[in-house]
């Protein structure tokens, strides 16, 4: 899973079970990030992340060191996974905040290219976090090199998933547009 896991749909308690059934793995994602902060005293204004939290403690305490055991990265099938981008230099020149936030290249700015349009690293990545940018599929030697798998579920779009052994995608259509993309 690349990450946002249990804020912005309607039932975190619901995709906790799903992680626990499958045994799923993941890497950290913003929102992931925000409910630590908050927890840690960061946010004490979030009261959306508050919420939360207390639907997971009340069902399932052990959510919080699930989450905080989250990678920023992990290697899976010849992929780099990372929810937000990769720096082309390779996971040592990738940032925090490059990991979990950027979406554009050079400085996130919001006038800058997609990350993953200037993107010349040597490691094949797969991500999320940029429903605006939808399903990503680049290829390099005719191979899958950077998969985007965030296509707004959340938003009314559909859940992406991504087999790398099968070079197979599966999608969900979303029941319903959970929140407003902007």
């Amino acid at each position: 899973m690349v990450g946002d896991l249990f804020t912005k749909g309607p039932d975190p308690v619901g995709v906790w079970r799903t992680v626990v059934e499958c045994g799923a793995v993941g890497v950290l994602g913003n929102h992931d990030d925000r409910l630590l902060a908050a927890l840690d005293g960061a946010r004490p204004e979030d009261k959306a992340a508050f919420r939360v939290i207390a639907e997971l403690n009340a069902a399932a305490p052990e959510w919080e060191h699930w989450v905080r055991d989250l990678p920023l990265f992990r290697d899976e099938a010849g992929f780099v996974v990372v929810h937000a981008s990769l720096h082309s230099l390779g996971r040592s020149a990738t940032t925090r905040d490059m990991a979990l936030y950027w979406r554009r290249w050079p400085d996130d700015a919001p006038d800058a290219p997609r990350w993953h349009t200037v993107y010349t690293g040597a490691e094949s990545v797969i991500f999320g976090h940029d429903a605006m940018g939808g399903l990503v599929r680049r290829e390099k030697k005719g191979r899958p090199w950077l998969i985007g798998l965030d296509t707004g579920c959340v938003y009314g779009g559909q859940l992406t998933g991504y087999c790398p052994e099968l070079d197979t995608y599966a999608q969900v259509p979303a029941r319903k547009e959970y929140r407003s993309i902007r």
